[in-house]
């Protein structure tokens, strides 16, 4: 029986801890972090998590005033101009013409466009695993990338891991988890919201398979 007494932001991390840790350990994250993998794999991840934040951000002027996800879209996380950026200082100018998803990346922004459209408190948990992720875990990865490729520091190359407009990043973090306790769920509902979170971290990890499969170290 699910308790309705802990804080949203408690039962979303620990109903997804396994998930999570899945998409983390991933092969492809361990090789490409680990030094194992060219800056080209780096550089087809990125292009990946464009089409990703682009399904996330398309609807955020129609969601800015949804009672469920409005309070989540904020201007100082949007992602995609910072991704466009790395894209052309990794890809070259012509970068757009060899943009392609993988399939596990458009079953991805499918799901995130679907939710967008038809259930808000869906979209706010693939809103909450991608953004959260990206204030905590993607500065390892921004400072692997500079060390690994000799990208410039905070700089093009590496613009998506760096939140300019958030100066308290763990502040930030701590009054985004409190927007998530007021989320306005309850009964079946909150299950279902789990297990979307749950869905959220698969569909990274089949991201991150796919990308294994086409860069094995």
């Amino acid at each position: 029986m699910l308790d309705t007494t802990t804080p949203f932001s408690t039962l979303i991390r620990t109903a997804t801890e396994q998930q999570h840790n899945e998409a983390e350990h991933s092969t492809f994250m361990r090789d490409m972090l680990g030094g194992q993998l060219g800056v080209e794999a780096f550089y087809r991840y990125t292009a990946q998590l464009w089409f990703v934040y682009a399904a996330l951000e398309k609807h955020s002027a129609a969601l800015a005033s949804d009672p469920v996800a409005g309070p989540f879209v904020r201007p100082e996380l949007e992602r995609l101009q910072s991704l466009e950026t790395d894209l052309a200082h990794l890809g070259g100018e012509n970068w757009r013409d060899g943009l392609t998803a993988l399939p596990s990346t458009a079953a991805y922004a499918a799901r995130i466009d679907e939710c967008a459209q038809t259930w808000p408190a869906g979209y706010v948990v693939h809103h909450y695993t991608r953004y959260l992720g990206d204030l905590s875990g993607g500065q390892v990865i921004r400072g692997t990338a500079e060390k690994l490729w000799g990208l410039p520091k905070k700089g093009d190359g590496v613009r998506f891991y760096v939140f300019d407009e958030i100066s308290n990043p763990a502040a930030f973090k701590r009054e985004y988890r409190e927007s998530l306790d007021r989320l306005p769920v309850a009964g079946p509902e909150v299950e279902r919201v789990l297990d979307e979170a749950r869905h959220a971290f698969t569909l990274n990890t089949d991201l991150f398979r796919a990308l294994g499969a086409e860069f094995a170290a």
